[in-house]
């Protein structure tokens, strides 16, 4: 069902995301306010839309596009977010939560502090380090609090500066900052609706339709106003907010991301997509943010305060957090990352052994955990096969075959004094397009000189794109949605290949298996995907 936007006043419509550092509460209805946003003369709505409306994102094809081959054929989580307040050194913080969170996105990074009377904000382009790569960049972002954010853009799409996260908006009624990890799937709907009713947009990202509907709510107070904007959400969202005096964060219904709350020793309050965030920063786990709770931090007094969202929706806790996303020693939905992939390559071994094997690698680095639990089930000896390089990120070259196997030799080098000669089980988290795959095999066998290679995967076929937060290719791009099992081996030129059943992935969560979202095995979506079903209109 179409949602129904509210109504307000013109002052309310005309604000952007994404100010400079410290722009005051009556700027937003400027017109001279909005010019220097632009960095461009107004120019009439209707144009402005036209430059602005979201592009679909381009099919990729054999994982590369544009002259870049992306050689880790991964699905990609799309961000990671982080918060903290009643700390004095809160930015610093922030700066090291977002290290910890790195491998959540890759492409941008940001941090929004407070001083309790204004907000401070730099974003940029790259990793964590590189954006903050001196510490006199974080010393404007003076204040107790402060929200940051990691951004992964849509495979193959171009990164932009304006749509580096944690956004802020300069309205009538004060500052608010957003960062936010997720992918709202009736996001064109409400947009398109917004810019009806006389909105402008200044972003590509559905995270910019979220402060539009706030600044556009007539409730009050904020919370109220959050709250009725969230309402009329639909899709995956894990929120962090801050004004000059408050910490919000929120989950969507379903909880399909993960968010978690702890507490420092002195007192500062702690939000984050993932507990090592937390281990970083000496901050101690206190519990989940609830699938549709919102919980408020006042700076004042550091009282928390929770509503919930009038909508109850089952829960559907995303299980590719533990097949790929998450880092190992984080817990993810209540569940220690290390222990679910172990236990998934324990019942891979009893349900899909390896006769005749002589050893049991693992696809570094989301393959080890998986590895260590085949290994014991089944009697082999793990190895390090494969030694990764972590220096090597995307590849800008030409997509001609010869430096695409180069690109997987940049990214992945054989021990051939562990694999020649010998029969190996190589074990895997995933396959998506298979591209990467197959250059494994061929890396193991030509290169390193095994005799046989039998890949085995920790998890099942993934056969459904997902519209949840999660970068996977269009359905028609995933290998197993193409081919079946034995199709796939022989595309990989493997000599044997078995993926962990849905039941066996299901019942490593025993009484919880029916709390989390596998929609990416099953095509059974918790909230259909409507104008998703073409393309995943994440950032561009």
């Amino acid at each position: 069902m179409a949602a129904t936007i509210t109504s307000s006043s013109a002052a309310a419509h005309r604000f952007f995301c994404s100010p400079p550092p410290s722009v005051g509460p009556s700027g937003a209805s400027s017109p001279l306010f909005l010019s220097f946003l632009l960095k461009a003369p107004l120019k009439p709505r209707s144009s402005l839309r036209h430059c602005l409306n979201h592009r679909p994102v381009p099919p990729l094809s054999d994982s590369y596009a544009d002259g870049v081959f992306d050689f880790d054929d991964r699905p990609r989580e799309e961000c990671g977010v982080f918060g903290i307040i009643g700390d004095p050194d809160a930015a610093r913080m922030c700066y090291l939560g977002l290290h910890a969170l790195q491998h959540r996105g890759q492409e941008g990074a940001g941090i929004v502090s407070s001083d309790g009377a204004a907000l401070h904000s730099r974003t940029g382009l790259g990793l964590v380090s590189k954006v903050f790569s001196r510490s006199s960049e974080l010393e404007p972002l003076v204040g107790s609090a402060a929200i940051g954010h990691n951004r992964y853009s849509t495979a193959g799409a171009a990164s932009a500066l304006a749509n580096v996260q944690p956004f802020v908006a300069g309205y009538r009624f004060g500052q608010l900052a957003v960062a936010h990890n997720g992918n709202l799937v009736n996001y064109q709907s409400l947009r398109g609706e917004l810019e009806s009713k006389g909105s402008i947009f200044n972003t590509s990202s559905d995270t910019e339709v979220i402060l539009h509907l706030i600044a556009t709510s007539s409730s009050r107070p904020l919370l109220a106003c959050i709250v009725e904007a969230l309402e009329l959400l639909e899709g995956a969202y894990s929120l962090v907010f801050l004004t000059a005096d408050k910490l919000f964060a929120a989950r969507d219904p379903h909880g399909f991301r993960p968010l978690v709350m702890g507490r420092r020793s002195n007192g500062a309050v702690v939000f984050a997509s993932e507990t090592c965030a937390l281990d970083l920063i000496g901050a101690e786990y206190l519990r989940e943010v609830n699938p549709g709770e919102v919980i408020v931090v006042d700076s004042h007094d550091m009282s928390i305060n929770t509503s919930y969202l009038l909508s109850k929706k089952p829960r559907k806790g995303c299980v590719f957090e533990h097949v790929y996303f998450a880092l190992p020693n984080s817990v993810v939905f209540g569940h220690p990352v290390h222990a679910a992939r172990y236990n998934f390559g324990a019942a891979l071994a009893r349900e899909s052994p390896a006769p005749g094997a002589d050893i049991v690698i693992p696809v570094p680095d989301s393959g080890v955990f998986s590895a260590l639990g085949f290994a014991e089930a089944s009697g082999l000896p793990f190895r390090q096969g494969l030694i990764r390089s972590h220096y090597v990120g995307r590849s800008f070259i030409e997509p001609n075959q010869e430096e695409r196997n180069l690109a997987v030799k940049l990214k992945l080098a054989p021990i051939d004094g562990v694999l020649e000669g010998k029969s190996v089980v190589v074990i895997d988290d995933s396959i998506v397009r298979g591209t990467t795959s197959s250059k494994i095999v061929q890396l193991i066998k030509n290169t390193g000189k095994a005799r046989e290679v039998h890949m085995r995967i920790a998890s099942p076929p993934i056969v459904g794109s997902c519209y949840y937060g999660v970068d996977t290719p269009r359905a028609e791009e995933l290998i197993s949605n193409r081919l079946d099992v034995e199709g796939v081996r022989q595309a990989l030129g493997s000599d044997s290949l078995a993926f962990l059943s849905l039941e066996s992935l299901r019942a490593a969560f025993g009484d919880e298996a029916s709390m989390f979202c596998d929609a990416c095995f099953t095509r059974k979506y918790p909230v259909p995907p409507r104008e998703n079903e073409i393309f995943n209109m994440v950032d561009e």
